[in-house]
């Protein structure tokens, strides 16, 4: 055995950057918000924001740029965020790599985050069920991941179903209701007919183009600024909800569990539908073992959670 081809390689520690501010940035620059970015490695965004920061100041040059929407990339930034995408995605490669030889198979699943927390995570032993040596990943996030590269097997998103991708399945049309605690609803009896919610403070995603949209729906037109904070993501909104902070949008599918025990109230009977859940994979892995389980699966139990039309 050659032991001077077995000596480790020693490089100057100051030509890595702390992994933990590479990390930060990775997050950031893949999600679009350092608020987004902290939810998705499990950090407050204020640290997540000082670490990119700190990034900045050891590689002296900016990288991200803050605005109204997010944070965009410099052009420094891009070529950094090309470098350590593909770093990390060798990482996992190897680390999938290693573990092939202890594991039956992983599923991988992206999923939006009020359809993962709500009503996919309380199922999760049933798809462990259906493929009990299959080691089920889940991850919310709102983000598409690169399939491409193996970021993930498969991706529950949620759009326009006239503007799909086309590779995109469409799983579910559920229709999308305003929900509030009972507590709200006790303390603005002058809340009586859709339209008038207009006048009160809502609980907003990303924008307020949802309720824009649902209010062009049933045919109401506020005729000014909505009002309320912006949650970014549906997850938020429900959590809002719940606490009595406001009138959030949701559906039978993430709102369901919450109306049938009391803790929420759908505010009128609408039927509005602004989009809908669909699935994302490679094309061809669809007839994959697991995913073609899965996909049965979920096309199968969505169906039964919605009402009957």
């Amino acid at each position: 055995m050659d032991l001077i081809a077995m000596r480790p390689i020693h490089r100057p520690a100051t030509r890595l950057p702390p992994l933990a501010m590479v990390r930060a940035f990775e997050a950031a620059a893949r999600t679009g918000s350092m608020r987004k970015a902290g939810q998705d490695i499990g950090l407050s965004h204020t640290v997540i924001s000082r670490h990119v920061k700190n990034l900045e100041a050891w590689l002296g040059t900016k990288l991200v740029l803050a605005g109204p929407r997010g944070i965009s990339l410099t052009h420094d930034g891009q070529q950094f965020e090309s470098a350590v995408s593909q770093a990390f995605n060798l990482i996992c490669g190897a680390a999938d790599n290693l573990r092939a030889a202890t594991r039956k198979g992983t599923l991988r699943i992206w999923c939006m985050p009020g359809l993962a927390t709500r009503w996919l995570t309380p199922r999760l032993s049933q798809i462990e069920s259906l493929m009990p040596q299959v080691e089920i990943v889940l991850r919310a996030s709102d983000k598409a991941p690169n399939l491409e590269q193996s970021e993930a097997d498969v991706m529950i998103g949620f759009g326009d179903l006239d503007e799909l991708p086309s590779d995109a399945v469409a799983i579910a049309h559920p229709r999308m209701f305003p929900v509030a605690s009972p507590i709200w609803v006790a303390d603005n009896p002058g809340v009586r007919s859709p339209g008038d919610l207009s006048r009160v403070p809502l609980i907003h995603e990303e924008d307020r183009q949802q309720w824009l949209a649902w209010f062009k729906a049933i045919g109401h037109d506020p005729g000014h600024l909505l009002a309320g904070p912006r949650l970014w993501n549906a997850n938020l909104g429900l959590d809002a909800a719940l606490a009595g902070q406001g009138v959030a949008l949701a559906t039978p599918l993430n709102a369901g569990a919450d109306i049938a025990a009391g803790r929420l109230v759908e505010l009128f009977a609408t039927d509005v539908r602004l989009g809908g859940y669909y699935l994302r994979a490679l094309p061809k892995r669809w007839r994959e073992r697991n995913l073609s389980a899965f996909r049965t699966w979920i096309e199968t139990n969505l169906k039964a959670s919605l009402p009957k039309v």
